[in-house]
Parts: structure tokens; C-alpha cells; sequence
């Protein structure tokens, strides 16, 4: 058999640049990995701003979590300029360079028998276990904490308590697997008290405060629940596609962003990050919400002994979304997207386009049949460091927009919500931020006349925590004196006023989505809370954090003087006072929590 070396040659060649080309594309940047930061571990994404803001490094916050890579790759930006930094920051620095170090390839090496006499980059960095090789990296932390919250107005004490493991690994360098799992339960004499199981709970998707939204298990108190997260990305120079179940914040802010806050619980999505360039990033989710709403033709039967008994299952409802940031100069990102909200049988594919305008799509889907479009969004978001020290944000939601609303002679209003901002960093004094926050949100913002279509998963609303015709006034003055201490004293005026529910036709068959967009927004003002809070949080060691927050509030609810109109939420106020503020908080309150926790 004769070889034909010139045949073999050309095959060689064709493979080698075959392999040089996946190279490229999939395994450029070997010590690259996209595990997302949870953003409850609030002080290491305050530093990574801080330094933003002092134009030590450059970053686009528009779209959170960060990844723990990105965070290390600009912690190790920072350990190049410090020469900008202050004392503190660079002792922060330094402490926070150690709990990256896998990342950062900057595990000590260290030698056990049963690895046959090899080394290996192997880590105790308390209270997490890491571990690096060739091809695989990991990092096991512990999850375990107590809050013990204590109120002056007679209800007595609270004990939260938490346990759970967070697992990361990295393998070959380019593909992330991890899981995050913590299990929470309450108790306390308020709980036992005889009150009935949502009165005992001081979260929930009703209540307007700004704390973690759950899905709580079958108690009669009510105070327990579990949280998982995790996922599943591949990555490389350009960016990650993925599976995950995480907490997801999208525009600029320092208390609650109005487009998504990531209060509602963690749920499953795809995800897709573009950063081909330094001027342009595209982010693009399409997630599975949870719409609490039953599907009548969708359900099980149980032979329970008297009788086959119906478990009905509830109705698909989908989000597709899409963030384009573009920088034109050093310092400014301009963010643009849109979102639809869409409930069918399956996923549809034209929603997994990621740059795309929604709307137009369900037109194409859903006008022939003259029925109810799906429920779409446009958001903007301007976030501005060109001025050393000061970073200035904006954002706008608009559910609805028609021009012929905006003439003076027509009193409906398009619904929409918008934020102002701003955070002064370490001037006059080192040290010392100032920020400050003003949200708006018009009537029936969030809201949609089909159930399943809401701005919300989980019932809770995906956008800001105060919802529809509501208000926010937030002011805070943060102080590190030393390294790992964090000092926050801050300020939160909430209104909320007239309450209504989106409705297309009324009883009497006229439109009544149109006699509710003509309301005088922020009318008549239903409930307030007043917030002043001072916490310190000190993290101890990598990991290991201890907190002590001194809180006082007050709120209380009106009566609405006006006449109700058909599809307003009229209560009295004792009922308002109910539904959004847990029986914990209501009136004025002095509340004491301390708590200390193994993982954030």
C-alpha cells in the first residue's frame, strides 16, 4: 500500500489549524472561570465599586452578579496601582486577593501521602477548603449562621438560623459547575404566639420591605424555607454561555434597582455574556419564572381512597431579556434592552434570539389570532465615573409608551418607573461615601391584566420592592475606618399610594385600563415607612463575618378620602398597615440585630 506523504502532510496542516481555531474560540485565557459572586456578599462588590469610582480600575455595573474571576482580575488591576490607593484599601486589598486566590493561581503548595509523593496546590483558607491542580480547581465553604433579632415594642425575640455548603469547581479551565444550597428557619416566642401562619412571617411577596424573597415550606409559623443555586457555564475571551438558578440584579443602584433587584427567589435560565470588545458587552437571559397560577388542563390524579383526587400543575411563564451596554468614552456606559414576559405550553423559539426586539416577535405571534399580546418591556440605564470620586446612574423601566400620552389635554399616563443616583467616594473625606437614590413608579407599572404575565416570579415583583404608584427616598453615609469594617448609617423614606389592578375590560364593558391610566399618580398616599439603620459588619476572616444593626421605623397606613373606582384596591388603613408590613414591624419600632455567619 503506497502512504501519499503530501496527502498526510495537508491533513496535518488542516488539523493543526483546525485546532488552533477551537483554541481560539473556546480555550484562549487558560485561567479564565465564570462562577458568579452571590450578591449578598455586599462588601466585596462595595470595594470593587469604591475602586471604580477612584478610577483605579474601570468596570460596567449595570448587570450583577459579577463573576469571582472578573472580581480577581480586577483585584489584581488594583494590586498594580497601589500607589492610588489608601491604607485601608490596600490592606482590603490584600485581604480580599487571599479569599481569590484560586482564582489567581495564588494557592501556597503543600504535600500529602496520598497524592503518590506529587505536590499539588492545596488550601485552608478559613473556613473554606480549596484546591487546584492541572486540570481541576474547587472550593468547598461552609454555610452556617444566627441572627438574633430583638424588637422594643413588645414582640419579643426572633432567632434566624441557616446551614447549607457552597461548591465551586473549575475544570479544564473553561467549563464551571457549582452548587449553593442553605436551609433558613425562625423561631422566637413572637412565632408561637398564636398568630396565623402569614402574620408570623416577616417576609413575603405582599409585604413591602426590602429583604430576600423565599418560598416558604408548610409550618405553622411559617418560618421556614431553602434556597438552591447553582449551575453549570462554558467560557472563554468572548464571554460564557450557561445554565444556571441564580439571584440576578440588572441597573444601577445602591438600595433597589427598579428594572430587576434580584429580591425575588433564584430561578433557572440560560445565559449568554458577549464582551468582544472593550466598548461593547450583551447580556441576554431566558428563564423559567414560577407564575403561581394553576393550569386548569394540567394535572395529575391520586387514588387518595375516597376518590381520585386533581394535583393541578401551574401555568409555564417564561422571560426572555437582553442588556446592551455600549461605552463610547472611559468611565460611561450606555445600557439599552428589553424583555417580554410570555406564558405558553413551551418555550418559544424566537425567543431565544439574543439580540432581538421582543415586541415585534409577538406581534408576529399572537396578532393574527386578535388576541392579548404578551407582556413587554424597554429599559435604559446611563452609569457615569468620568469625574474622579463621583459615580452618577439612571434608569428607566417603561412598560407602555404611546405619544398621544404625553399631551397635556390627555390625562392618562404612561406607566413607567425611573432612578436617579449618585455616590460620592472618598472626598471631602478618605474613607467616607455619601450615596444617594430617588425611585418613581407610575400606576399599574408592573402589573398586567393576565395573572400569569406579571413583572414577577414567585409573586414577587421582579422590579423595585415598593411596586406600582409608589415612591423612595434613600439616603446613606458609609465609613471604613479600618480594614474588614464597614459602617453604614442610612435613611429610607417608602410611600406607597393608591393600589390598583390592571384591568382591560370593566363590568360595564368599557375599557377600564384606560380610566385607570388616567389616575392622578401618587394621589392619595396609603402607606409609609420610615427607615433609619445603622449596621456594622465586620468580616473577620475570609468568610467568617459577625453584624450588629440598630434599626428604627415607623409604619403606618391612611384611609383614602377619595371614591373608590372600579378595579382600585380599596382598604381601610389598619388593612393596608396588614398587607404591607409584616405584624414584626408595624408602628414604631426598635430593632436589634446581631448576628455571625460562616459563608455571606
Amino acid at each position: 500500500m503506497k502512504i501519499n506523504k503530501d496527502i498526510i502532510a495537508k491533513k496535518l496542516f488542516r488539523s493543526k489549524w483546525l485546532l488552533c481555531f477551537l483554541n481560539c474560540l473556546f480555550f484562549v485565557g487558560a485561567n479564565a472561570q465564570d462562577i458568579p459572586q452571590h450578591i449578598s456578599y455586599s462588601r466585596v462588590y462595595d470595594f470593587i465599586d469604591e475602586l471604580a469610582i477612584d478610577k483605579v480600575i474601570d468596570i460596567n455595573s449595570v448587570s450583577k452578579p459579577y463573576s469571582r474571576n472578573f472580581i480577581a482580575q480586577k483585584l489584581a488591576e488594583a494590586q498594580t496601582k497601589d500607589s492610588l490607593l489608601t491604607k485601608r484599601q490596600k490592606t482590603d486589598l490584600k485581604f480580599f486577593l487571599n479569599d481569590y486566590a484560586i482564582e489567581l493561581d495564588t494557592l501556597p503548595k503543600s504535600y500529602v501521602h496520598w497524592t503518590n509523593k506529587k505536590t499539588f496546590d492545596l488550601a485552608l483558607v478559613q473556613p473554606a477548603f480549596q484546591y487546584r491542580d492541572k486540570y481541576f480547581k474547587c472550593r468547598l465553604t461552609p454555610i452556617l449562621g444566627m441572627d438574633i433579632i430583638a424588637n422594643t415594642g413588645k414582640k419579643g425575640v426572633i432567632l434566624k438560623r441557616w446551614f447549607g455548603a457552597d461548591f465551586q469547581a473549575t475544570i479544564v479551565n473553561h467549563v464551571s459547575v457549582w452548587a449553593s444550597f442553605r436551609d433558613n428557619s425562625f423561631s422566637g416566642k413572637f412565632l408561637k404566639g398564636g398568630l396565623q401562619q402569614k402574620d408570623a412571617r416577616i417576609s413575603d411577596y405582599y409585604y413591602l420591605n426590602n429583604l430576600s424573597g423565599c418560598e416558604y415550606k408548610e409550618a405553622t409559623y411559617g418560618g421556614d424555607y431553602s434556597d438552591l443555586r447553582g449551575g453549570i457555564k462554558a467560557y472563554a475571551w468572548w464571554g460564557s454561555i450557561g445554565l444556571i438558578k441564580d439571584n440576578l440584579v440588572w441597573g444601577d443602584s445602591y438600595s433597589c434597582s427598579n428594572i430587576i433587584s434580584g429580591r425575588a427567589p433564584s430561578f433557572p435560565m440560560l445565559t449568554l455574556n458577549l464582551r468582544p470588545c472593550k466598548w461593547f458587552e450583551l447580556n441576554y437571559i431566558h428563564g423559567w419564572l414560577i407564575s403561581n397560577v394553576a393550569d386548569s388542563t394540567n394535572y395529575y390524579v391520586e387514588n387518595n381512597g375516597n376518590g381520585d383526587k386533581k394535583h393541578y400543575r401551574p401555568q409555564n411563564k417564561f422571560i426572555a431579556a437582553n442588556m446592551l451596554t455600549f461605552t463610547p468614552i472611559k468611565g460611561l456606559n450606555l445600557s439599552l434592552g428589553n424583555a417580554i414576559i410570555y406564558a405558553e405550553k413551551n418555550p418559544q423559539a424566537a425567543y431565544f434570539i439574543p439580540i432581538a426586539y421582543y415586541k415585534s416577535i409577538d406581534h408576529l405571534l399572537t396578532k393574527g389570532l386578535k388576541t392579548e399580546n404578551q407582556n413587554s418591556q424597554i429599559f435604559f440605564n446611563v452609569s457615569s465615573r468620568n469625574i474622579k470620586h463621583l459615580h452618577l446612574f439612571g434608569s428607566i423601566y417603561l412598560d407602555e409608551f404611546n405619544t398621544s400620552r404625553l399631551k397635556k389635554s390627555n390625562p392618562q399616563r404612561n406607566p413607567f418607573s425611573y432612578k436617579v443616583g449618585f455616590n460620592v467616594s472618598n472626598w471631602p473625606l478618605k474613607e467616607l461615601s455619601l450615596q444617594g437614590e430617588f425611585t418613581r413608579t407610575n400606576i399599574i407599572n408592573y402589573k398586567h391584566s393576565i395573572q400569569s404575565l406579571t413583572w414577577a416570579s414567585n409573586n414577587y415583583n421582579l422590579g423595585h420592592y415598593l411596586g406600582d404608584n409608589s415612591q423612595e427616598i434613600y439616603v446613606a453615609l458609609n465609613y471604613k475606618p479600618v480594614w474588614g469594617l464597614n459602617l453604614n448609617l442610612s435613611y429610607t423614606n417608602a410611600r406607597k399610594y393608591n393600589d390598583y389592578n390592571y384591568m382591560r375590560r370593566g363590568s360595564s364593558g368599557s375599557s377600564q385600563i384606560s380610566q385607570i391610566l388616567a389616575q392622578k399618580p401618587f394621589n392619595e398616599m396609603v402607606w409609609q415607612n420610615d427607615l433609619i439603620a445603622f449596621e456594622a459588619t465586620y468580616e473577620i476572616f475570609n468568610n467568617c463575618y459577625a453584624v450588629v444593626n440598630v434599626e428604627y421605623n415607623n409604619a403606618r397606613a391612611y384611609t383614602p378620602k377619595s371614591e373608590a373606582i372600579e378595579g382600585e384596591n380599596r382598604l381601610t388603613a389598619q388593612g393596608y398597615l396588614d398587607m404591607y408590613t409584616p405584624k414584626f414591624y408595624q408602628g414604631k419600632n426598635v430593632t436589634v440585630t446581631c448576628g455571625l455567619s460562616f459563608g455571606f
